[in-house]
C-alpha cells in the first residue's frame, strides 16, 4: 500500500503542520500495510523540512514527486496532457484495495484542473481518494472565481461537481463541525469531521528561550517585550487590528509576525501596512523567520520568548494557533470566530482573552471617503462573483452615527484609525469595548491569562484519535448509486451559509 499525499506546495502553514503531525500516527495505525509514502506536489519542499519528515517516518521510505502542474494555477503554466501523463505514471500500480490518495485543500480553488484529474484517475482505478477540505474558495476568497473559470470550471455547478466529487471511491473530510455537518447532510458516511491533530509538546529548553530573547533583541534593536502573530502575512489575518490592540494595551511592545507573504496576491497589503508603520514609527515587524536560517529560533521558541500571542484573523478553517498557544502556555488575545469557537469549546478549551469585535467610532476615520471606497470596492468585487451568487448579497451599510467594527473597515480606514494617537483613540474606544480596560490592567501587570490544556481535548485531538477517525472514514460504507446532484446541492448549501454573514472589505481587494 502507498499513501500518496497531495498538496499544491509544502510551504510553512497549517496544512503542512497537519501532514507532518498526522502522518506518523497514520503509519502506526496502518502498519505493516503502508510500504511507502509519496509526497506529490507542485514545487520542491524545503530541504531541511523534508529531511526531518523522512527521519520521522523511518523506516517507511518517503518519495517526493514534484510536478509543476500540481501547483497553483496562477503560478505555473498548466498543460493538461502533462498532468494526465504524470497521474498515469503515479497511479500505474494503484488498486482499489490498496493505495490511498490524501488530497489537501481541493476546495480553495487554486487548481481545479488538478483536483478534477485526480478524481478521474482515482475513479478509473478504484483508488480511495480522501478530499481533505481545509479552506473554501467561497469563504471570502471570491477573487478565485475568475481563476477557476480559466481552469475549466465554466459554471458554478461545474465547480461544485469538481470540489464535491460524488463517486463511490471518494471520501470528504472537513476540519470543523460547521462544514462537516453540511458535507454529512449530502454524503452521509462518506463524509466526516476530522479535527486537526494537536497536543502539548515539551517546552523549549531554557537555553533556547534565552537565545530567542537575545535574537529578538538584536533583530528589533531594543529589549522591549514582544507580542507574536505566528502566521504568514495575509489580509485575512487582519494584522492592523492586532497592532491597534497592541498600541492600546501595551504601547511599548513590538508586534511581529513569524512569516512573510507567500503569495503575490498578498504583497500589496504587506507593502501598504509596512509603509504606514515606517512613516508613523509603529513597532511592527513582518516575517522575522522568512528565510529559515538555521541560526534563527523556531516558532515554538519565539512563542516561549514572547509575552503574548495575538490572533485577529477574519477567517480560520480550524484555529490551530489557538491550540498551539494553549499548548505552549502563553497568553492569547484572539477573535472568537463563529465557525471555530464552538469546536474549541467542545474540546474543552476556555480562552479568557477572547473577543468578538473591536468597535470604533466613525470620527476616527474619514467616514465619507470610506463609504465611497467601500461602495466602489463592493461593486467591483460583486461583479467578479458568479452571477448566481450576486442576488444573495447585500451592499455594505453603516451609519456615521453608529460605531463600526474595526474588522469591517478597509485597510485605508484601519490605517487612519491607527494614525490617531493611541491615548486619544483609547478614550473614544474603551467605552465601546467593555473588555479593554480589564485586559489593559492585566497587560500592564504582565498578568494576561493562559489557557490550560484540558484532558478532554485528547479524545479529539491526539494523534491516535486522528488516525482512528481517518481510517474509519476510509472504511465507511459507500453511497450507492453515486449521485452527481449531491455535489451541486452541497455547494448550494455552503453558498447560502457563507453569503449570510458580514463580508469583510479587507478581502475585496489586494490592499
Amino acid at each position: 500500500m502507498e499513501l500518496i499525499i497531495v498538496h499544491y506546495h509544502f510551504r510553512p502553514g497549517g496544512v503542512r503542520r497537519v501532514i507532518e503531525f498526522a502522518t506518523p500516527h497514520l503509519l502506526h495505525a496502518l502498519r505493516p500495510r503502508v510500504e511507502r509514502v509519496v509526497l506529490a506536489t507542485g514545487e520542491a519542499p524545503d530541504a531541511a523540512w523534508l529531511r526531518q519528515f523522512k527521519a520521522t517516518l523511518a523506516p517507511t521510505p518517503v518519495r517526493c514527486r514534484i510536478e509543476p502542474t500540481l501547483g497553483y494555477t496562477a503560478e505555473s503554466h498548466h498543460r493538461p496532457g502533462r498532468l494526465k501523463a504524470f497521474l498515469d505514471e503515479l497511479l500505474r500500480s494503484a488498486g482499489a484495495q490498496n493505495d490511498v490518495v490524501w488530497l489537501h485543500n481541493p476546495g480553495v480553488g487554486r487548481n481545479l484542473t488538478m483536483v478534477r484529474e485526480f478524481s478521474r484517475a482515482c475513479a478509473l482505478r478504484g483508488v480511495r481518494l480522501l478530499l481533505h477540505h481545509h479552506d473554501w474558495w467561497f469563504d471570502n476568497r471570491w477573487a478565485r472565481w475568475r481563476e477557476m473559470q480559466r481552469a475549466g470550471a465554466r459554471t458554478l455547478s461545474e465547480a461544485g461537481r469538481i470540489v464535491f466529487t460524488a463517486t463511490p471511491n471518494v471520501r470528504h473530510a472537513a476540519i470543523n463541525q460547521a462544514d462537516a455537518s453540511v458535507l454529512q447532510r449530502h454524503f452521509g458516511s462518506q463524509a466526516a469531521w476530522l479535527p486537526n491533530p494537536a497536543w502539548p509538546a515539551p517546552p523549549p529548553a531554557p537555553t533556547r528561550v534565552r537565545h530567542a530573547r537575545r535574537w529578538l533583541r538584536d533583530e528589533l534593536g531594543d529589549n522591549a517585550p514582544v507580542w507574536l502573530m505566528a502566521c504568514r502575512v495575509l489580509r485575512r489575518k487582519n494584522i492592523a487590528e492586532a497592532l491597534l490592540l497592541t498600541r492600546w494595551l501595551r504601547p511599548e511592545e513590538w508586534l511581529v509576525t513569524t512569516a512573510a507573504t507567500s503569495s503575490s496576491d498578498e504583497q500589496p497589503y504587506a507593502r501598504k501596512l509596512l509603509k504606514a508603520a515606517r512613516r508613523h514609527g509603529w513597532r511592527l515587524r513582518l516575517g522575522l523567520l522568512h528565510d529559515n536560517e538555521s541560526s534563527k529560533p523556531s516558532v515554538a521558541e519565539l512563542m516561549a520568548a514572547s509575552e503574548a500571542v495575538v490572533l485577529t484573523s477574519l477567517l480560520e478553517g480550524f484555529g490551530l494557533p489557538y491550540l498551539e498557544t494553549a499548548a505552549a502556555q502563553r497568553p492569547l488575545i484572539a477573535r472568537a470566530l463563529p465557525n471555530v469557537a464552538p469546536d474549541l469549546a467542545r474540546f474543552g478549551f476556555r480562552f479568557p482573552q477572547l473577543y468578538s469585535d473591536v468597535l470604533v467610532p466613525s470620527r476616527l476615520f474619514d467616514w465619507n471617503a470610506e463609504s465611497q471606497r467601500q461602495a466602489r470596492l463592493f461593486r467591483h468585487w460583486r461583479d467578479r462573483l458568479p452571477r448566481a451568487c450576486r442576488s444573495m448579497l447585500r451592499a455594505p451599510a453603516f451609519s456615521a452615527d453608529q460605531p463600526v467594527a474595526f474588522s469591517q473597515l478597509t485597510l485605508d480606514a484601519q490605517l487612519e484609525v491607527l494614525a490617531v494617537p493611541p491615548q486619544e483613540s483609547w478614550q473614544f474606544c474603551a467605552p465601546l469595548n467593555s473588555f479593554l480596560r480589564r485586559w489593559r490592567e492585566r497587560a500592564e501587570q504582565t498578568a494576561l491569562r493562559t489557557t490550560p490544556w484540558p484532558r478532554t481535548a485528547n479524545r479529539w485531538l491526539s494523534g491516535p484519535a486522528y488516525a482512528r477517525r481517518f481510517i474509519e472514514l476510509l472504511d465507511a460504507p459507500t453511497l450507492r448509486p453515486p449521485d452527481a446532484s449531491r455535489a451541486t446541492a452541497a455547494q448550494q448549501d455552503f453558498l447560502r451559509a457563507k453569503l449570510n454573514v458580514p463580508i469583510h472589505p479587507l478581502l475585496w481587494s489586494k490592499t
